[in-house]
């Protein structure tokens, strides 16, 4: 119930304006988001990289509804991957991206076109691209944008959420040796029609899920902060893949500990980083991740009183 309420707050225009112009909050937006520029972006790649972490730098913003915020998030992001050619970081970060920030709410065309460019332009400075999965209303939609992708860019990775019905056959499309798939449980409000509400199911249809991956040979990125997942998933691909390739994902700002941890013990642990202004709808999904954290937004809200 509170996970759901979080999520709803997330679309709330009051909400939203009272938690993002109160000071308070900007100590948990540090937490969680790298910073609002690109040269943020870089000096948190960096961090990481010094640390021996790898990076996924996320611009932040959503269903974008003009042409012209489109093209604007694909500028940030060609002078993203710019910089990490320039800085020699492109073997420690890419890019991750939400179609519907590049156009996909505008048109499909629009969004592949858009995607292509920061395809190319991640080719080009020698990294990769993995486009992030939205709610389940447009997981055809970015499904099939990734496959004409992956036509051009093989190293382009598709996201799958083990809480939809559906993941367990996306994932017996996918898992073909090499293709890069990032395993997460989902972060979004979804129906019962649609998707497990329970974590009991959740945990066992990503553990389903993980399964078809590591047989089928495909390059799995377990993105979970799951104790009991992370556990199951190194026993899982010891015994079922153990000459395959794999890496841990998991959240800037959360868990750091445990990241460090598994890249001591040889893991390649990659971190999911954002920056960008427009961080209010994904601090929102966070706090329904990590509900502890709800105090400090809920005392952000209340100082707009």
């Amino acid at each position: 119930m509170l996970r759901h309420s979080l999520l709803w707050a997330s679309r709330r225009r009051s909400i939203h304006t009272a938690v993002v112009t109160a000071p308070v909050t900007r100590s948990l937006v540090r937490r969680f988001v790298a910073g609002e520029t690109v040269d943020d972006a870089v000096r948190a790649a960096r961090a990481l990289a010094d640390a021996g972490l790898h990076a996924s730098l996320d611009h932040l913003g959503e269903y974008t509804h003009n042409a012209a915020d489109a093209a604007a998030a694909v500028e940030a992001y060609v002078t993203l991957l710019r910089r990490f050619a320039d800085e020699g970081l492109s073997s420690w970060a890419e890019v991750s991206v939400k179609l519907s920030a590049v156009g996909q709410s505008i048109d499909e065309a629009m969004a592949l076109d858009n995607a292509r460019a920061i395809c190319r332009a991640a080719c080009e400075a020698g990294t990769t691209v993995t486009i992030d999965m939205e709610d389940h209303t447009t997981t055809d939609s970015t499904l099939r944008i990734v496959a004409l992708l992956r036509e051009d860019f093989p190293s382009t990775g598709a996201v799958l959420q083990a809480s939809l019905h559906r993941s367990e056959d996306d994932c017996h499309a996918l898992a073909t040796p090499g293709v890069r798939v990032r395993l997460c449980k989902g972060a979004y409000q979804e129906p019962a029609t649609v998707a497990w509400q329970h974590l009991r199911d959740v945990r066992g249809a990503f553990l389903r899920c993980l399964r078809v991956l590591a047989t089928g040979g495909a390059h799995v990125m377990v993105a979970t902060h799951d104790p009991r997942l992370i556990a199951a998933a190194g026993r899982m691909l010891a015994e079922l893949a153990p000459h395959g390739t794999h890496e841990y994902q998991m959240l800037y700002g959360i868990r750091p500990d445990e990241q460090r941890r598994l890249a001591a013990a040889g893991e390649t642990v990659r971190v999911y980083t954002p920056f960008g202004t427009q961080w209010y709808s994904y601090l929102m999904r966070r706090m329904a991740e990590r509900p502890a954290n709800l105090a400090l937004v809920l005392r952000a809200a209340v100082s707009r009183r």
